[in-house]
């Protein structure tokens, strides 16, 4: 990207808040050609809820940022692209009994996808938002890197491994070096009406009724089918209220009483059954992951060292990948990892480069019957 930046066109991609409000001023400081896009997913507000990306309330933000700026705005109608993509994928992950993670859908599809490519294609040099994360070209082999974020507790590149790698030179995250106090600072000293906005909520689409309550909104009361709580020498406990109700790890709200604690540690749609047990049982040590993306190259003939992510608020550990086919991949830690999560994402780095992620299917955990 070097220098040659002074007449390059960049569209930021303006959800409403006053990280990609000072993406888009950061942008316009360093010379570039700045216009603001907003993608419309037709989202209603509940009293209540903390601000929406996407929604009413964030295009009015976005807009008023843009004023500000006196940069173009555009709000583009992304409505169908979420609700085929995204919203449709999350109800039926909880119907099998999976925890799915839209946010990485929503950046590998829509933004990173589908908008990065219309705005290409109207003549954009650049896609930028106001992740926290960092794009580089690796000296030595000449290759662009997704890095993590200098801020350690914004980093996103949890949400981003989904990224194509073609895309990646396309790509400007201007807040990568910075914190998020820096960016507030950044935004009262340019005057942004972003500046004190609210940090909106992760899934935009979920009011505050709940997943649960937007999944029977959807399909009604009967997609929650009852069933069997069974104990792991398959012994009836109790029965549940529909799997789309619990997810791995889950202890509170289920309803029975066996005299000692017990977690959800394994759900079988196909039987309709949650297996809950004590808390050894939610220990894994590996997992199978499919949907791989891979940002780097991987050596498929042996197996490699990497650390690895198994949700967003949990540490990097060490383990070792084996590639065992297109798309698919077996992870094995180090150590033994707690509720590894059929759904969310399982993110590889090496160092503070992203190598790659995908979608777990199956905790490696031998001593819990159906696990593995």
């Amino acid at each position: 990207m070097g220098n040659d930046n002074r007449r390059k066109k960049v569209a930021v991609a303006m959800s409403g808040g006053v990280d990609s409000s000072v993406a888009a001023a950061l942008l316009k400081e360093q010379g570039y050609e700045v216009e603001g896009v907003t993608m419309c997913f037709n989202i209603q507000h509940t009293a209540g809820r903390r601000p929406s990306c996407c929604g009413v309330e964030g295009i009015q933000a976005a807009r008023a940022a843009a004023q500000c700026l006196s940069i173009p705005h555009h709000v583009l109608d992304f409505a169908g692209d979420i609700e085929e993509l995204v919203v449709q994928n999350f109800i039926q992950e909880y119907c099998r009994g999976r925890t799915p993670n839209p946010c990485v859908r929503c950046n590998q599809y829509l933004k990173f996808g589908t908008l990065r490519v219309l705005v290409q294609q109207l003549g954009m040099d650049y896609l930028a938002t106001g992740h926290y994360a960092r794009i580089d070209r690796d000296d030595q082999t000449g290759r662009f890197r997704l890095r993590k974020g200098t801020d350690a507790k914004k980093d996103q590149t949890y949400f981003l491994y989904g990224l194509p790698e073609a895309a990646l030179p396309f790509v400007l995250f201007p807040l990568g070096d910075l914190t998020k106090t820096d960016v507030r600072a950044l935004a009262r000293r340019m005057g942004l009406p972003t500046s004190e906005r609210l940090e909106s909520q992760d899934i935009c689409f979920i009011s505050s009724g709940g997943y649960k309550t937007f999944i029977q909104g959807r399909l009604g009361e009967q997609v929650f089918v009852p069933g069997l709580f069974k104990n792991p020498q398959g012994e009836v406990v109790g029965r549940h209220q529909g799997i789309a109700r619990y997810t791995i790890g889950q202890r509170d709200q289920l309803g029975i009483a066996l005299g000692v604690p017990v977690y959800v540690y394994r759900i079988d749609p196909d039987e309709n059954t949650v297996y809950v047990g004590p808390e050894e049982y939610l220990y894994a040590e590996g997992l199978l992951a499919g949907e791989m993306n891979y940002l780097q190259p991987m050596i498929s003939q042996r197996t490699v060292e990497v650390l690895a992510r198994i949700r967003y608020n949990a540490p990097d550990v060490k383990g070792r990948l084996t590639v065992l086919g297109p798309g698919t991949c077996r992870l094995v830690f180090d150590e033994p990892q707690k509720s590894v999560t059929p759904g969310q994402s399982v993110v590889l780095y090496e160092g503070d480069t992203v190598l790659g992620g995908g979608v777990i299917e199956t905790p490696l955990c031998p001593a819990c019957p159906g696990s593995s």
